[in-house]
């Protein structure tokens, strides 16, 4: 049985990572792609904020927060069944 705790520890790091631990793998590969595509756009989006574009930059960073989140979320769960 894989520890919950472990898991979480792993996503915290890299997303997808703890579903990676739990045996679901093409979920963490699905998790770590969206993770790293909208955090590219955020990275690119930041610069666009410097330049002085609306707040609708800020939409990439708070997907990115969620899927980080939500990573955290479902290896706990997975791990805890």
């Amino acid at each position: 049985m894989a520890s919950a705790i472990l898991a979480v520890i792993l996503s915290f790091f890299i997303p997808g990572l703890g579903q990676f631990y739990t045996g679901q793998f093409l979920k963490a590969v699905f998790l770590f792609v969206l993770w790293v595509i909208f955090g590219g756009i955020t990275l690119f989006s930041s610069v666009s904020l410097l330049v002085g574009l609306p707040i609708i930059s800020l939409i990439p960073l708070v997907i990115c927060i969620f899927i980080w989140l939500y990573s955290m979320y479902d290896a706990f769960c997975a791990a805890s069944r």
